[in-house]
Order: structure tokens, then sequence, then C-alpha cells
């Protein structure tokens, strides 16, 4: 075994004691505490087999089913994570990996937060409803383990508290978890009620809340319409409530995950000066973890918003990089749907590989359907490269799914953009503006506001955003837009480029 001490979850590796859970021994053979200990020295990271095998085995030639064994009878011994999954990750083609440990023997703060749904309380008295508000919770669990950014608890797990009355702050320190999910049910005749809150397990402090009405006659379909709006509610207000922690708790950190937040802050704002700084933080991430899918995934998206935008690059090999990133990230991903989705759009863009970077990105979708930019992204990969009516119709569930915030300016400008291309300026008009009294630094909207007012022979305001426009992005030309998006069919972006010329913008 290693010379030194990690601690992760309930588990205390010792270099004099073995393991301990809670303090008290676990019976492990010695190859068992050899692999756990080069697993735990790898902080986080994965170990390939050939190295865990000469680490169990050292000098000694050995089946590789001989460490599956060891494995199994590993994670036998762990049980699960509170998130339900096994504490040893399987790395596809690689090999394994175990959370990322404190070695002062504190545990540390996990990779991903973690989050439970609390059965929801039935405030009726009928307790032929508690089937509906199980059912309720059921699909709002399943519908949040779609979504990679953090950690679901099983239901199995969160379950054990129905029909106590428990202070979220205790739940959520016995599930070793930072965010619960709580809410009610109540019905009043022909009518239900349900309310949905996140709460912060540490400090108790609501972080979003909401209330559903609807007819006890459409039971299934309101269920379905609470189950789609927590998942997508909750996980921007995970994200957001993230970015808050690290800035309190951590702001000295060089851990990876906390310059990963910082740089996402940046990415969200969408300017050119913002995006570089981005671009920096992400490469101070990935000096420290190379091989992490998700700052790969976000070292593409930057380069490949860049690429797109038409902005001047930050290396002379942006696009190379942008692919590379992406292709690494795609590799070390296990399905993470906001992983593939940068990634996709990445390859669509930039890479210019128009059928795969399509099937990417639809696959993200179809695996989290309830992820604003999942689905926003299929839209838009679909609108360049696929059928418009497809198209339209994905974009349209993402503005759904947005609930008229942030992450609704997206889908917006593409319908503004789909607009555009079917010559439909008014309609074009409409939905950019929509998107830009949402965000003010989304250079494809100027693009289809311009150019929808152009075509509508609006051109005095035409003009006038045009000059807002280079406020936001100077030096951009319709030569570098037109560079940075796709051309498997470039019809799609010449009603663009005509209103943008008629507007006045330099040609290069």
């Amino acid at each position: 075994m290693g010379s030194r001490r990690h601690a992760f979850g309930p588990f205390v590796i010792d270099p004099a004691r073995g393991l301990l859970r809670d303090g008290a021994p676990v019976a492990l053979g010695q190859r068992g505490l050899a692999l756990l200990s080069a697993l735990a020295d790898a902080e986080g990271q994965a170990v390939s087999k050939a190295e865990l095998m000469e680490s169990a085995w050292p000098g000694t030639i050995v089946e590789e089913g001989n460490l599956t064994v060891q494995i199994a009878a590993l994670r036998k011994a762990l049980g699960n994570a509170p998130n339900g999954d096994d504490w040893i990750a399987t790395v596809p083609r690689l090999g394994y990996r175990l959370p990322r440990t404190d070695i002062a023997g504190e545990t540390a703060l996990p990779e991903r937060p973690a989050l439970a749904v609390l059965p929801f309380q039935n405030l009726g008295g009928d307790t032929e409803q508690d089937w509906f508000a199980d059912g309720v919770v059921a699909e709002i669990i399943g519908a949040l383990a779609r979504f990679h950014s953090f950690a679901v608890v099983s239901r199995v797990s969160s379950f054990v508290y129905k029909g106590r009355a428990i202070d979220v702050r205790q739940a959520a320190r016995e599930l070793d978890v930072r965010y619960v999910v709580e809410g009610s049910v109540r019905r009043a005749g022909d009518r239900l009620r349900i309310t949905s809150q996140l709460v912060d397990g540490e400090t108790g402090a609501h972080i979003w809340a909401d209330q559903f009405d609807g007819a006890a006659e459409g039971v299934f379909d309101f269920q379905d319409r609470i189950t789609e709006t927590v998942a997508t509610m909750v996980a921007p207000a995970i994200s957001n409530a993230e970015l808050a922690r690290s800035r309190r708790e951590r702001p000295g950190s060089l851990a990876a995950y906390d310059i990963f937040l910082k740089a996402h802050a940046h990415i969200s704002a969408e300017s050119q000066e913002d995006n570089t700084i981005a671009y920096r933080l992400l490469g101070e991430a990935l000096a420290i973890e190379p091989g992490n899918p998700l700052i790969l995934a976000h070292a593409a998206w930057v380069l490949e918003h860049r690429n797109a935008m038409g902005w001047p690059s930050a290396e002379p090999d942006d696009p190379q990089r942008c692919v590379a990133y992406a292709r690494r990230a795609l590799n070390q991903a296990t399905g993470d749907p906001r992983v593939t989705t940068l990634c996709g759009m990445a390859i669509l863009q930039t890479g210019k590989e128009y059928e795969w970077g399509l099937e990417v990105v639809r696959a993200a979708a179809a695996t989290n359907p309830n992820d604003v930019l999942a689905v926003s992204a299929a839209g838009i990969a679909t609108m360049h490269c696929g059928d418009l009516d497809d198209a339209a119709r994905l974009l349209q569930r993402a503005i759904r799914l947005s609930g008229g915030g942030i992450a609704a300016r997206l889908p917006l400008t593409g319908m503004a953009h789909l607009e555009n291309i079917r010559g439909n300026h008014r309609e074009a008009l409409d939905w950019a503006t929509r998107s830009l009294a949402i965000n003010v630094n989304f250079d494809p909207t100027y693009w289809s506001l311009i150019a929808a007012n152009a075509h509508l022979g609006r051109l005095p305001e035409a003009r006038r955003i045009l000059d807002e426009y280079r406020r936001v992005a100077p030096g951009v030309t319709m030569a570098g837009i037109r560079a940075g998006q796709p051309g498997k069919y470039p019809e799609r972006i010449e009603p663009i480029l005509a209103g943008l010329r008629i507007a006045g913008m330099a040609e290069a």
C-alpha cells in the first residue's frame, strides 16, 4: 500500500491501518489495498490497467481477468456512492478512476455537486394521492439524472425519508449532497397544486421555487410538465449556485473545477475580451487536468465560438486546436450530453465535418431532451445541415425549455436566422428582437436584426444596428463570418450576408 493517507466519502486509506469506513476497519486483501491506493494516488485521474496490475502484481505477468476480479471485490466492499454509482468508475479503453481525495484526511469536495430529491409531502390527507406525489418525484429524479453536471441520489436512498419530518440540512448531511429538492402535493376537488423548491443543503436557503396548478384529470400531462420545468430550472440554478460558492469559499484555489467555473462565467458573457480570458483560464485548468473532458469541451467551445463569430484568432492554429480538443473530449466523455453537444458543434462549425458533427449533437439532445443547450445546438446544427422543419421544431422546444431566461438567446436567434433563410424577414425581426432583449453581446442576433431590416427596406434602422454591432465586435467582416459558418448548404448563410452587405458591412 502507498505511504500517503487519503480520504473519500466515509472512507480513509491509512498506511498503518488499511481501509477504514467511519473509523471502522474494512476487510480487504493486500492486492485490493494496493489497487485502491494506486487509484487514490492518481487524485481523480484515470489509471491504466497496466499501471494497476503493476501496482498489485509488481514484476509479475498476470491475466487482465485478475484485475477485473479485484476491482469487482473492491466495489462490493465500498458499496455505492451517494449518487448510486460505484465509487470506482470505469474509464472506457483505459482503466479505472476514483474521485479526487484529500491527503490530509478530510473529505474533499466532490468533483461535481450532488443533489437529492426528497419525497414530496401529501398535504391533501388523501393517501390515494401518495402514488401521484411519488410518481412526480420518480420522474423528476429520472429527468435530473440525465444531467452530468451534477450527481443525483437514487430514489431508493432519498425515499428513506418518506413520511418523516426532517430538516433539509440534516438530510443533506446524511445523503452527502449539497442541494436538495423538496416539495408538496395538494388536491382540492378536481385541481392539483404542486410546489417545488431547490434548497442549499448547507444553509437551508432557498435557491429556486415554483408552484404548479393543473386539472386532476390531466394528471399525466401535468406530471410531465412539472418534471420538465423542474429539471430545466434546477440545472442552471445549481450552476449559478456553484459559481457563487466558488467565489465565496475558494477564491484562491487552484483546483481545476474552480478555474473552470471562473472561465464559464466569462464564456457566458460572449464578448471578444471575455472569450480571451476564458480561453486563458481553461488553459490553466488543462495544465492541472489535461484529460478532463468537461474542460476540453469548453476549450473547444471557446475556440469554436471565436471562429464562428469571425473574431481574431487566439492562436494561429485555432481551428486545428478546436477540433483536437473536441476529439480528445469525446474520447473521455462517457456519454455526457453537455460535453458531446459542445464537441459536436466544434466538429460541425469549425471542423466542417457536417454529418459527424450533426449526429453527435442530435445524439446529445436525445440523451437529455431537457437540456436547453443540447436541444438548442441540435436545432442550430439542423438549421445549417438538415431539414428546416425539424430545425424549427427543435428550436421552438428549446425556447419553451428555457423559460425565457438567458439560455433562450440561442434558439431565439436560431429561429431568426431560419426565418431569414425562408424569406420571412418580419418574423425574423421579431425573433431577433426578443433575443437582443436577453443578451446584447451575441453577434448572430445582430446579424439577423441587420439582415431582416435591410431586406424589409428599413435601411436607416439596419445601419444604426450595424453601428451598434461594430462597437460590440470591432473589425468583424463578412468574409470572417462566412468562413466561420457551416458550408454544407452555402445558400443558408447568404440571406444574412446579403442583408449585411446592403447595410454596408465591409466584405473583408
